[in-house]
């Protein structure tokens, strides 16, 4: 009698973003019929999507497998783990679990576009709820730069996975939440079977500040401005930076002003329940700052990535008519440049300066310390969940890279770890850790009402617009006859000879006259017509100036 063959149950692990690059996470688990989202965030355009508004990853494979989702569960509110949850509930309404910020700040993201049936459960750290058949979810306190962050042990047939979301070590947090140590090394003695980490800061080595600092270096400069007004410039979902400024502007007998819609709305939303805690006669209107004397005043805005339309930037362009500088301004930026930014940033600071205010910024006083592990905390968290398999996340290919070096250094065997690309698939079990299939993904670009409908041509025609400008050629045909009756060239940001610009345009004409003559009018298809006189008319222009632009040929018959 032929005995049968048992295969093995084994695990998916799906990586829909967030490796291989910074933000854009979203991981998924899959096992039987059963499929959990861990994170479901964005990332923000670069100069290689002019005019994109967001990026979101491409949530194909789970549309497909939508019967089988039985839920989101989020690690913390940051746009890079939260951006795209309304797009994808959209698309597909499961219930989404989160702390209690977390969930709060999705749900303005919800009314903004308004999805208003969304399943929306509020967890606490120690909770452990059920998705599934499969799945098992415990969320652990740990540090972070945003209120209500958490790690997650999954329970799954398999084994345990644990997905420590955005960490740090903190031993002196401001609201007095240590990160659950001893959760996690209960969690690392009852065995883990995959250690998916976060890897943003594993080239620093050492350990992250806390953000107790920034406070220290926060009261010295409230010590040395008392006369002048101050503005601060750091990210709105700071919670604990911003209670720690409110704090001190209390302390000094200051008024607190917000400025720029995230931070209203974030100082908002925590203030609603409870994370912030502040006295409402201590806020003052934006638009009413000009009656409060400058020793007075502290305001609390958006911009510290010198981002163009933020409250800070439109300060220092002297465009925003809430607020003026001058000369009895001083002007904190509390936070690191993220890398990229750094020419927007720099630009800000010395538009600020032209106006005579003072600035300090990250380089000349220890005004903001990192949300995420370095490579002292990382040690630490491998040490205490032993993993037998381990999968780094949350960052670009080096950061990968780096942290499973740091993981071999740590005793992890080489073989037991995967560097992963957006797409994969990976198969785990207790016998099994290998790469599977490819699955549909990559990025959605965000455009306006648009999602997923500007492509790559889109953005390959942007660039080009903007590097090389447009010429356009409108030529009238007669329809009857068939003869050119006129042609007319302009163009727009396509740099020539100032001189001989009415010659240029001319010899355009000429060309574009040339390109026609022989040819029959009449019978000539127009959409052949159009693309004969941009191919040679862009050849005769490359050949002539060495630039290349859009060549837009509109055929009109009269």
């Amino acid at each position: 009698m032929q005995q049968k063959k048992f295969v093995e149950p084994v695990l998916k692990v799906i990586f829909l973003g967030g490796v291989g690059e910074i933000g854009k996470n979203m991981t998924a688990l899959e096992f039987g019929e059963d499929i959990i989202i861990i994170d479901c965030g964005s990332t923000f355009p670069t100069s290689d999507t002019p005019g994109v508004d967001l990026i979101i990853p491409d949530p194909a494979y789970l549309l497909l497998n939508k019967d089988k989702i039985r839920g989101i569960v989020i690690t913390h509110g940051h746009e890079d783990h939260i951006g795209s949850v309304p797009y994808f509930l959209k698309e597909c309404n499961v219930p989404v679990y989160g702390t209690r910020l977390t969930l709060t700040l999705i749900e303005n993201k919800l009314r903004e576009m308004r999805i208003d049936n969304a399943k929306l459960n509020v967890v606490q750290p120690g909770n452990v709820i059920s998705l599934g058949r499969a799945f098992k979810v415990e969320f652990v306190k740990v540090s972070h730069s945003i209120a209500g962050s958490c790690a997650l042990s999954v329970s799954t047939p398999v084994g345990t996975v644990f997905h420590t979301g955005d960490f740090k070590v903190d031993y002196t947090p401001i609201d007095g939440n240590m990160i659950d140590l001893q959760r996690i090394a209960e969690i690392g003695k009852q065995g883990v079977l995959l250690l998916l980490c976060e890897s943003t800061n594993v080239e620093r080595p050492g350990t992250s500040m806390s953000e107790a600092t920034v406070g220290r270096s926060m009261r010295n400069i409230f010590n040395e401005n008392k006369d002048r007004r101050l503005i601060i410039a750091t990210f709105a979902s700071n919670i604990h930076r911003l209670q720690q400024i409110i704090d001190l502007a209390a302390e000094f007998g200051r008024k607190v002003a917000f400025s720029g819609r995230s931070m209203i709305n974030v100082a908002e939303c925590a203030a609603r329940i409870g994370e912030l805690k502040i006295d409402r006669s201590q806020i003052i209107d934006i638009e009413k700052v000009k009656n409060v004397d400058d020793k007075d005043l502290v305001i609390l805005t958006t911009g510290s990535q010198g981002e163009p339309m933020s409250a800070l930037t439109r300060m220092a362009s002297d465009d925003f008519s809430k607020v003026k500088l001058g000369y009895n301004d001083t002007v904190i930026l509390s936070a690191h440049p993220i890398p990229g930014n750094e020419r927007m940033v720099y630009s800000v600071i010395n538009n600020v300066y032209r106006h005579g205010a003072r600035v300090i910024y990250e380089s000349l006083a220890e005004l903001h310390v990192s949300g995420h592990a370095c490579r002292d905390e990382l040690s630490l968290m491998h040490a205490l969940l032993k993993p037998q398999y381990f999968i780094p996340v949350h960052g670009e290919h080096r950061h990968l890279q780096k942290h499973a070096e740091l993981a071999v250094a740590m005793g992890e065997q080489p073989s037991h770890i995967i560097i992963t690309d957006i797409g994969d698939c990976v198969y785990v079990s207790h016998k099994t850790f290998k790469i599977g299939e490819q699955v549909a993904s990559g990025s959605l670009l965000v455009d306006g009402l648009g999602v997923g409908d500007t492509d790559s041509s889109v953005l390959r025609d942007r660039k080009h617009l903007a590097e090389d400008g447009l010429l356009i050629a409108v030529i009238c045909i007669d329809e009857l006859s068939g003869t050119v009756s006129a042609i007319d060239i302009t163009s727009r940001g396509f740099a020539y000879d100032k001189e001989g610009g009415d010659d240029f345009f001319e010899s355009c004409r000429e060309a574009v006259a040339r390109i026609l003559s022989g040819m029959d009018l009449r019978d000539c298809e127009r959409n052949m017509l159009n693309n004969t006189i941009r191919k040679e008319l862009k050849n005769y222009i490359f050949k002539k100036t060495r630039r290349s632009p859009m060549i837009l040929p509109m055929v009109i018959d009269c």
